[in-house]
């Protein structure tokens, strides 16, 4: 479609017949994702509020659907990246958000942290030093002031802002340390998220399937024995199921995000953006194979 048809479809969004409206508004959804831009240019030069509210309707809807399309597409190829999950994610507040720039941000800290790490160390030794870069150097904490925030749920933002909740530093800290070669993967703790060190390299357990310790991003890293998950779920009366002892799917990982992101948007009392997220996780569920 060029330039001068996709003009002329939109000089019709004014039209006060509904069906008219209706099959204008379907023809420029079919188009995707690649007609945004000529969509937001439009509505920069409308003088009819009613044109641009319908531009904002139409462009949401193709940009939510590229969100659906991208989120099946990446459990479709594995879900293997954890840090593209969570880019996806962001991309729904932040339609304009590069790739690029995430992973520039993450090799960053992986580049340094690298530096510091060599094959003599421990697992242990390890974890001490990719704290020290992460939380003393580079300064990421938990956003304790703000807990609730959004913006503590989006990777971008708190790779930014240095802040975030307890998933999102354990987002960070996973793919910074699986980059490295570190078998480091998420904890779906109830009312927290933690990491575990899994002894993939035979260090204790003759399976490799056992977790050496656990990691609390949130706390700057602190290391936990199985007895420190213990005492936290009894603390919170939650029995303790196997699951909150082993390691996830980035699956997982990526339903907890937005959940997260949808408790915070009700606290907040934005209606359509819980009903998007939710629209999200049903993608999801859909494409999750039994």
């Amino acid at each position: 479609m060029t330039e001068k048809e996709i003009q002329a479809l939109i000089t019709l969004l004014d039209d006060p017949d509904k069906e008219i409206y209706n099959a204008v508004s379907q023809t420029l959804f079919d188009k995707g994702i690649e007609i945004v831009p000529e969509l937001e240019k439009a509505w920069e030069t409308s003088s009819a509020s009613s044109v641009q509210d319908r531009l904002e309707n139409i462009i949401h809807k193709i940009q939510l659907n590229h969100i659906h399309t991208s989120l099946s597409i990446w459990i479709k190829n594995g879900a293997s990246d954890l840090l593209e999950g969570s880019f996806i994610v962001a991309k729904y507040q932040y339609p304009d958000l590069g790739f690029y720039e995430l992973t520039q941000e993450v090799d960053k800290l992986r580049h340094d942290i690298w530096l510091e790490l060599n094959d003599n160390l421990t697992a242990l030794e390890k974890v001490r030093v990719i704290n020290h870069i992460l939380f003393d150097i580079h300064k990421f904490t938990g956003n304790n002031s703000n807990y609730y925030s959004p913006q503590n749920s989006f990777i971008n933002q708190v790779l930014q802002s240095k802040k975030g909740n307890p998933i999102s530093l354990s987002i960070i800290y996973a793919v910074v340390a699986q980059k490295l070669g570190l078998p480091i993967y998420g904890v779906n703790l109830p009312k927290n998220f933690i990491l575990a060190y899994k002894d993939e390299y035979h260090q204790l357990f003759p399976s490799g399937d056992e977790v050496l310790f656990y990691i609390n991003p949130f706390n700057k890293g602190a290391v936990l024995g199985k007895k420190e998950i213990d005492t936290f779920l009894k603390q919170q009366n939650l029995n303790q199921d196997e699951s909150f002892y082993k390691p996830c799917s980035n699956i997982e990982i990526l339903q907890r995000v937005i959940l997260n992101l949808i408790y915070s948007y009700e606290k907040l009392g934005y209606e359509t953006k819980v009903k998007d997220l939710n629209s999200m996780l049903k993608v999801i569920k859909m494409n999750i194979k039994p």
